[in-house]
């Protein structure tokens, strides 16, 4: 793959004394990529998109595309000299002009007959032809976020940008309209950044992942890679749900509150062992082997949660719909996969 964006050691702050928005950031974007940063609220994820795109200065590290820099503390490239196409959480469209006005516009330098034919054939893609001469507030929500795309891909940027898109649509149509514009972007052949404190949205949107937390990235992978072997414990909590647990390492195996259990690699000593709660399953209780007591099962008709209280520990176990086990009775719980060994810190 060619590297179309670059983002090293990245640094943004808004007050001198206080902590960075943004510290050393880096990280990559290739073409036809989609990237997202996802992280809790305030880990400065939408700060990083604003530099990329141009609505804020870096105060340290630098910005390139297509290997020219566009942005460091003595340089600055203004917004509309980056060919980066935006999408907002808002969707920002100009309620006093028409869909096809709106999917126009920033096609300015283009002749009006080149630019109603441009903007018609984006409208097509996104399935919005037949509604071009519609205002704004005649639009779904999800129709609105289709224009706003479209809007973004008419002068065929060489990155897209998108700001929580799906932040501001009811659930019911948030996983389709992340489906439509994932696969628009596919279709186009398009690089995306997108950022989100969504995890799901994450984790079907991206070809690759960085978390973000507290300024930083700490881990970068595909969603699989990401989600199956996270490197700290931030990262495994965040990533959906996970059990936490002390263990006492001897190379690939441990010991823990579940016995002798396997690791997913080499360590010595005390460490903290991250278990998705899928990767855990029941048997049946025997003489002296380590058992744990069932203090809540929830139905959730495809599935069942259950709490297992082991001494100090509550683990969460993720088991099919027909699992037999009650609450209040004795229980053995066994991994099914390797534990993953992650930084505490």
């Amino acid at each position: 793959m060619t590297c179309l964006l670059c983002v090293d050691k990245l640094t943004k702050r808004y007050t001198a004394e206080g902590p960075a928005a943004v510290d050393h950031l880096t990280f990559e974007v290739n073409t036809n990529e989609i990237f997202v940063l996802v992280g809790p609220s305030g880990c400065g994820k939408t700060t990083v998109l604003r530099v990329i795109g141009g609505f804020e200065r870096a105060d340290g590290g630098c910005v390139d595309l297509d290997d020219k820099c566009i942005e460091k503390p003595d340089l600055h490239l203004p917004p509309n000299q980056r060919r980066f196409g935006f999408v907002f959480q808002d969707h920002a469209l100009f309620p006093h002009m028409t869909v096809l006005e709106n999917v126009c516009f920033g096609l300015n330098r283009q002749p009006r007959r080149q630019r109603r034919k441009r903007a018609m054939k984006v409208l097509a893609m996104v399935d919005m032809a037949d509604m071009a001469d519609r205002a704004p507030h005649e639009l779904s929500g999800g129709q609105q976020q289709r224009v706003a795309l479209a809007r973004s891909m008419a002068p065929a940027p060489k990155l897209i940008l998108l700001d929580e898109p799906f932040s501001n649509v009811d659930a019911g149509m948030r996983q389709t309209m992340r489906q439509d514009v994932r696969r628009l972007l596919r279709r186009n052949r398009m690089s995306a950044v997108l950022v989100t404190h969504d995890q799901e949205e994450a984790l079907s949107f991206a070809d690759r992942i960085g978390v973000m937390n507290n300024g930083c990235i700490e881990q970068i992978g595909t969603p699989k890679e990401v989600y199956e072997h996270p490197r700290t414990a931030f990262v495994a909590q965040f990533l959906g749900r996970t059990n936490l647990i002390s263990a006492s390492a001897d190379g690939y195996r441990a010991q823990c509150l579940l016995g002798d259990i396997q690791l997913d690699r080499q360590a010595h000593g005390e460490v903290t062992i991250s278990i998705r709660p899928e990767h855990l399953r029941f048997e049946h209780l025997y003489p002296g082997q380590p058992d744990g007591q069932v203090i809540r099962r929830e139905f959730k008709g495809h599935d069942l949660t259950y709490t297992v209280v082991f001494g100090d520990y509550t683990l969460t176990v993720q088991a099919n719909y027909a699992c037999p086990f009650t609450v209040g009775q004795s229980v053995r719980v066994v991994t099914t996969e390797p534990a993953v060994v992650v930084e505490s810190g």
